[in-house]
């Protein structure tokens, strides 16, 4: 295991140099949106928080991580917050392969194609679309996510926004009940899945749905995507921690120690499996977590379009 505090002070140098905990520049990190140009206008701004965008970086990462955790080379991990961030974002960029950010474009892309089929009116403006700093909460970095949480609030609140569509669970909480409670900044904020109004009659079939922590938990929103899924023709499938008893992936230990990530979410693995039925995330990390892990697992906004296109 590394030394908490190491990681937490080079995630924390690179959000306050960069505004990202990766240092990498933004216009490389979100790029999903420039071919597929979304409605400049709306009622509401979607909002990715960058979440789909970091994991292919979080993959390389944590495979670095991996490889020198316990050993002599880890204790020099604290002098990384030394380092310029941009520097160290575009190594991570460039050892980034494009095929793994392509595919985490495509969820966002197809997230868009479901709000428009949903005849929902939304908006993006990605100069507005910034990182939560939710990690920096979660490792207990209290102080810089509030000063980054204020900054991503102000941001928004100079350009008249007020409702907010987000993509994932990491982001909402960190919105919805985060920016609230510590820089005392309200938006109306909806996850995307709590605005699908789309039918399919396509035949059945059946998944196994991972619940991701902060839906299961903490917002309470597990039987939205069965209900969306259920329209779509497909059921789900529970194992018996699901829910509000969900099993954590062991995504956000990862950071810390990805020996320990990889033995949560291989428990968590056997567990979804044993339905025998496919396993599908709606939460980036969970998805990264567990196809880094060996995993068949699909992302629901995938599964949902591909019930559209169908």
């Amino acid at each position: 295991m590394y030394n908490p505090k190491d990681i937490i002070d080079v995630i924390g140098a690179n959000v306050r140099m960069t505004r990202n905990p990766f240092g990498i520049p933004k216009f490389l990190v979100n790029s999903w949106h420039q071919d597929l140009h979304p409605p400049q206008k709306g009622e509401a701004m979607l909002f990715t928080g960058l979440m789909y965008q970091f994991v292919p970086y979080i993959e390389t990462s944590t495979d670095y991580l991996a490889r020198f955790e316990d050993s002599d080379w880890s204790q020099y991990l604290r002098y990384a917050r030394y380092m310029p961030g941009y520097l160290s974002g575009l190594g991570l960029a460039l050892l980034t392969p494009g095929s793994q950010k392509r595919k985490y474009n495509a969820i966002l892309q197809n997230i868009v194609r479901i709000l428009a089929a949903s005849r929902v009116s939304f908006f993006y403006r990605p100069e507005l679309d910034d990182y939560s700093g939710v990690l920096l909460y979660d490792l207990g970095d209290q102080d810089a996510f509030v000063q980054h949480a204020r900054y991503v609030a102000a941001k928004l609140k100079k350009a008249g926004i007020r409702k907010l569509i987000t993509v994932d669970p990491h982001t909402t909480y960190a919105l919805k009940v985060l920016f609230p409670k510590y820089v005392e900044a309200e938006f109306d904020v909806t996850p995307y899945v709590e605005l699908i109004n789309l039918h399919s009659h396509n035949g059945t079939r059946r998944v196994t749905l991972h619940d991701p922590c902060f839906y299961g938990r903490y917002l309470a929103v597990s039987d939205t995507p069965r209900r969306v899924l259920s329209n779509m023709g497909i059921d789900c499938v529970n194992v018996r921690n699901s829910g509000s008893f969900t099993s954590c992936c062991g995504g956000p230990a990862e950071s810390i120690s990805p020996k320990l990530s990889d033995q949560i979410v291989r428990k968590r693995i056997d567990e979804l499996k044993s339905t025998g039925e496919p396993i599908v995330a709606m939460c980036p990390i969970c998805l990264g977590n567990l196809r880094k892990a060996g995993a068949n697992v699909e992302d629901l906004a995938n599964v949902i379009a591909a019930g559209i296109n169908g």
